[in-house]
């Protein structure tokens, strides 16, 4: 099945759709995600925040940067084309791929439609993690949804999310590459400034 960047960031949304009361900040990885998807939830909920939208996604960008390893996000998904930038151009490229996948994030996360969601525990190897959940639709069909984790001091953060088998960081690299192939790293930076690459562009599908 063909599923291109859109659809995996709004499997992230949907998994917002079961709360859980609040557990300790230092549990398991899936407890560490519950709790950071539940405070997401009642940010966008809070009535104080329905009518100041600046400052609703402004706590929901906060509340990402606590949940994704975006350094680690930009560096696997521009792969072998990490290695030659210089350290400005990592920070600077590390902040546009954050920036892109804050705004897609934000931008969706009003969109949960009711849609339940099954946590099927975790598997923890050294620092890395595996949180494998299941999203229930409301025509009662499955939708496998995985996030890998890094441990980072008592933290754990996301670093990729699967779903169906289909990686949204291999998305991202399969297009980050072809771009930096047919023109250049400066034209991947400047598409990335100007806002031309969004989460539900085609560019990134696999066939």
């Amino acid at each position: 099945m063909t599923l291109h960047p859109l659809r995996i960031v709004l499997a992230v949304v949907v998994l917002t759709g079961l709360l859980v009361a609040p557990v300790a900040w230092a549990g398991v990885p899936t407890d560490q995600l519950r709790v950071q998807i539940d405070r997401v939830i009642k940010t966008v909920e809070d009535p104080e925040l329905k009518s100041k939208t600046a400052e609703r996604r402004a706590a929901v960008r906060k509340l990402a940067n606590e949940t994704f390893d975006f350094p680690e996000m930009a560096k696997r998904a521009l792969a072998r084309h990490w290695q030659p930038r210089t350290p400005a151009e990592r920070d600077e490229f590390v902040k546009l791929f954050a920036d892109l996948l804050e705004r897609a994030y934000v931008s969706r996360i009003e969109n949960y439609g009711g849609e339940k969601i099954a946590y099927n525990g975790d598997t923890i190897e050294g620092d890395a993690a595996l949180v494998k959940t299941k999203i229930i639709t409301k025509q009662g069909t499955d939708v496998p949804v995985d996030y890998r984790m890094l441990k980072r001091s008592d933290r754990w953060l996301v670093y990729d999310v699967v779903i169906e088998g289909v990686s949204l960081i291999n998305n991202y690299r399969n297009q980050f590459n072809k771009i930096i192939q047919t023109s250049s790293y400066q034209s991947l930076v400047d598409r990335m400034k100007n806002k031309q690459i969004e989460v539900d562009d085609d560019k990134g599908k696999k066939s």
